[in-house]
């Protein structure tokens, strides 16, 4: 006996499968255009305030360091790798917020720690390859190449002069070379050099360094020894070449020093040479001058780690603390004058200076210590 209604489960298939289609109708049409909205390529904007959100996505993941030394080592590596592997747009950008100087004839920069002057093996970002895009920031699009006028090593910051002519470079080129440029340097230095005033003038040599084969230093090559308490002139390298640099301490402490450092000369490395091996002062950073027969991070005393905040085995972060804070090139054209240029130091070195207890001084120092000559006006 078939009861009333039997006709009820078919009805009630077709009225699922009405409602399933719907519901299918229903959910599609926001998916296909959410497919659709994503095929489309993102704007300007929608493509910044993503790249924002990712940015801070990856900050927040990142816990700061409880462990002070960690959060030094941070530190560091934040103020002197931030510009190193960037796109050479960017760079180009930071280099132009950092213009000491602009005419029609000269652009000076300040040339960040870490990035060489010129390609090379191993090489990805150095300061030519941006010289053209830093240009067109500066002149806009149509702008020409701006011209290297001369080098700076990748670990020295400050001071670097850049031409809009290629004549004006080869001008400024032939000024140093022939020595009419007058550089001063600032240096910490670890130790404090006696006299605090003085002159090196030690010829600098190339030299395989011991027991580390096809690794080259540059090194003293000096014209006399001492032997069993007797002066003995030594027979000179006919590749030494002459050296000399002019030095003054600014400051000093019991562990560490600010210099000044003028070099009279321009052999590779020579200011690092003479400060390392004719002075034993090594300038804080260089881990490759502070000893000759090894190539390993600065040995620093406990005393200078402790107020650096950081390890013996930290001290491979440590930056070279060399910046080229003042240029004076001769006038260009005979109407004008010389020109003076200043370049304050990085962050990590006025941050080094305070906790070593250095003072830097004032802009003018070189000034107050002409009017403090006798006889001056």
């Amino acid at each position: 006996m078939v009861a009333p209604g039997c006709s009820a489960p078919g009805l009630w298939v077709r009225g699922f499968g009405q409602c399933l289609g719907s519901l299918f109708t229903l959910f599609s049409k926001p998916l296909c255009s959410a497919a659709a909205a994503a095929s489309q390529p993102l704007d300007a904007q929608r493509l910044a305030e993503r790249l924002r959100a990712q940015k801070q996505q990856q900050k927040t993941k990142e816990p700061a360091p409880t462990n002070p030394v960690q959060r030094r080592v941070r530190e560091l590596v934040r103020f002197t790798e931030q510009l190193q592997r960037v796109h050479p747009n960017v760079l180009a950008k930071a280099l132009s917020r950092g213009i000491v100087h602009q005419d029609k004839e000269l652009v000076v920069i300040n040339k960040p720690y870490g990035l060489p002057v010129h390609g090379g093996p191993g090489v990805k970002l150095c300061i030519s390859d941006v010289l053209p895009v830093l240009a067109k920031i500066l002149h806009g699009p149509k702008a020409k190449p701006l011209h290297l006028c001369h080098r700076l090593d990748k670990e020295t910051t400050g001071v670097m002069v850049l031409a809009w002519e290629k004549e004006v470079a080869h001008q400024v080129q032939e000024l140093f070379r022939t020595r009419q440029v007058t550089k001063k340097y600032w240096a910490i230095t670890v130790r404090v050099p006696v006299p605090e005033v003085g002159v090196v003038d030690i010829p600098i040599v190339e030299k395989e360094a011991q027991g580390q084969q096809h690794h080259h230093k540059m090194t003293l090559s000096p014209s006399y020894r001492m032997d069993d308490g007797k002066m003995v002139r030594v027979r000179s390298s006919r590749n030494a070449q002459l050296a000399v640099t002019q030095y003054q301490v600014l400051s000093s402490s019991l562990s560490a020093a600010l210099l000044e450092l003028q070099p009279i000369t321009g052999i590779k490395h020579q200011l690092r040479v003479h400060m390392s091996f004719g002075l034993d002062c090594p300038i804080l950073g260089d881990h490759k001058y502070s000893d000759w027969n090894r190539l390993a991070p600065q040995k620093l005393s406990a005393g200078i780690l402790k107020k650096l905040g950081l390890q013996q085995s930290k001290a491979r972060h440590l930056p070279l603390h060399l910046h080229a804070c003042q240029l004076t090139l001769p006038a260009l054209q005979p109407q004008k004058e010389e020109l003076t240029l200043l370049c304050r130091p990085p962050r990590y070195f006025v941050n080094s200076l305070r906790r070593l207890g250095l003072k830097m001084p004032s802009r003018d120092h070189s000034a107050d210590e002409e009017a403090a000559q006798p006889g001056a006006q």
